[in-house]
C-alpha cells in the first residue's frame, strides 16, 4: 500500500515548515496522503489545501487538541469542518489559555537569569499559537541552551523551574469539540500517557462512550509490542487504527516526515478507515 503521514505540524503551531513547504516535501517523498494536525489551531489548513491542489495530493484537514489528563492527553481530529463556529471558538479559548501562561514563564526565566522577551518568542513562531517550544527556541537563539530538548529538560518541562500548567479541556470535551465540527476524534500517541495496559483499556472504553473513533497505532516512538497492543485495542473497541510521524522539523530533528525515526510506514488503509467513518 502507498505510504501516508497522518500526524504533522507546520509553522501555524510549532513546526518549522510552512504548510506549503510541508505538502511539497510530502509530495517529493512520494507520500500519497498527508494530514495537517497543528496544535490547537487550523490556521495552516487553507494554505495546505491550496498546496494539495497544486501538487494533486490528498491533504486531510486536521487538528491536535491538548486536553487535561495527569500531564496531558492529545486528541487528533480528522476531516474537520473548518467553518464550524463552535470549533473556532473552542480553539480561540485554547490559544487564550496558552497566552495566559506565557508571561508567567517569561517572568520566571528572567528571575533565573535567562531573560527572553515576548518579541524574541514571537520571532520563533510563524502563527498565532505561541507555546513552550517557541520559548525554547528563543532560549536557544540567545545561547542559554544548546537545544530545544535542553531548554525543556532544564526549564520548561513539567516539574522544572520555569514550568507553569495551563488550563485545558477535559479529554471528553476535546473529543466532543472535534466531533461537533464533523471530525473524527482519535487518541494520539497513547504511549505518552504512561498507563498500564489495564488503565489504557479503561481510558479508551470511557472515551469511546464520549465519541472517540480511533487510536494512533503507528507512531515514531511506539515499539513493535506497543503497536501490537494498540492495534488489539482498536479492534476490541471498533476504532480506526491510524498512524503518523508527529513531524515538527528542526525542533524534533530525529523525526522525519513519513518515516518517523526511520522505520515508520503508515499504509493508505488508515485513510480508508477514516473515510469509512465520515458522516
Amino acid at each position: 500500500m502507498p505510504s501516508v503521514d497522518l500526524h504533522t505540524h507546520t509553522t501555524a503551531s510549532d513546526g518549522s515548515c510552512t504548510p506549503f513547504e510541508l505538502v511539497s516535501m510530502a509530495n517529493q517523498l512520494g507520500l500519497v496522503a498527508l494530514a495537517i494536525t497543528d496544535h490547537d489551531t487550523i490556521d495552516g489548513l487553507s494554505e495546505g489545501l491550496q498546496a494539495a491542489k497544486q501538487y494533486g495530493m490528498e491533504v486531510i484537514p486536521g487538528v491536535e487538541i491538548s486536553t487535561e489528563f495527569r500531564d496531558e492527553m492529545h486528541i487528533l481530529g480528522y476531516y474537520i469542518d473548518r467553518t464550524s463556529q463552535q470549533l473556532q471558538e473552542g480553539l480561540i479559548m485554547l490559544q487564550e489559555f496558552r497566552n495566559e501562561r506565557n508571561p508567567r514563564i517569561i517572568k520566571r526565566l528572567a528571575e533565573l537569569g535567562v531573560p527572553v522577551t515576548m518579541e524574541d518568542i514571537e520571532k520563533q513562531a510563524g502563527g498565532k499559537v505561541i507555546g513552550r517550544p517557541h520559548i525554547a527556541q528563543a532560549l536557544m537563539k540567545k545561547g542559554y541552551v544548546e537545544s530545544v530538548n535542553d531548554a525543556f529538560s532544564r526549564f520548561l518541562a513539567r516539574g522544572k523551574v520555569a514550568y507553569f500548567p495551563k488550563e485545558k479541556l477535559t479529554p471528553s470535551q476535546g473529543v466532543r469539540l472535534i466531533a461537533d465540527a464533523g471530525g473524527i476524534p482519535v487518541l494520539a500517541h497513547p504511549k505518552d500517557l504512561k498507563l498500564t495496559e489495564w488503565e489504557l483499556d479503561a481510558v479508551i472504553k470511557d472515551l469511546k462512550a464520549h465519541g472517540l473513533q480511533g487510536i494512533e497505532v503507528w507512531y515514531s516512538t511506539h515499539t513493535e509490542a506497543e503497536t501490537t497492543q494498540y492495534l488489539k485495542l482498536a479492534k476490541k473497541y471498533d476504532l480506526a487504527a491510524t498512524g503518523g510521524s508527529d513531524y515538527h522539523g528542526f525542533s524534533k530533528p530525529a523525526i522525519s516526515l513519513g518515516k518517523g525515526m526511520g522505520e515508520l510506514q503508515v499504509d493508505y488503509k488508515c485513510v480508508e478507515q477514516l473515510k469509512a467513518r465520515r458522516k
